[in-house]
């Protein structure tokens, strides 16, 4: 690695260690020349799919279009910005693991509202009603009435007692 002080070709690692919950490594690095130190991450380089539009256009991901998106929906709502990250993160990280060379974006488009759902309720009706092209107000109080559904479902989950007791009470 080149120093970025002298430009000299040969360096030499004092430190490793794990960073980025385990992404990256984080090397310490000396100068072989000059004697200055500087900071390296590294970290593996993953292919991402291509995107498949749905006319059939295929082009590369790129995550400054999903984080833009997702901060258009989440604009003046009490989501932090770490929470965001990690629901991006999550969201890379489905693409690489799902080893295809190609994912419609129709599935990308599903895992966000996922993360927006779980982030803020009124970020994801934003994010659907636009993704799903909502035409009329009947839309948007059909996909509000599903949201509280699925919210009451899942109240109604976490009150019900259950059928078999835990076994770390016994």
């Amino acid at each position: 690695m080149y120093c970025p002080f002298c430009n000299h070709e040969d360096t030499k690692v004092i430190d490793s260690r794990l960073a980025s919950e385990g992404t990256q490594v984080r090397r310490r690095r000396e100068c072989e020349k000059c004697g200055e130190r500087f900071t390296t991450f590294e970290s593996a380089e993953l292919v991402m799919p291509r995107i498949v539009k749905s006319d059939g256009i295929r082009e590369p991901f790129d995550e400054k279009k999903l984080r833009a998106g997702m901060l258009r929906a989440l604009e003046k709502r009490p989501v932090s910005t770490e929470a965001m990250e990690e629901a991006l993160a999550r969201i890379e990280h489905k693409l690489q693991v799902t080893g295809e060379r190609e994912v419609k974006s129709r599935q990308l488009g599903e895992w966000v509202m996922e993360e927006l759902k779980a982030l803020d309720e009124v970020a994801y009706v934003r994010f659907a009603s636009v993704y799903r092209r909502f035409q009329d107000v009947n839309e948007f109080r059909d996909e509000i009435q599903r949201l509280q559904d699925e919210v009451a479902r899942d109240a109604l989950k976490r009150e019900q007692m259950p059928l078999l007791p835990d076994e770390d009470k016994q």
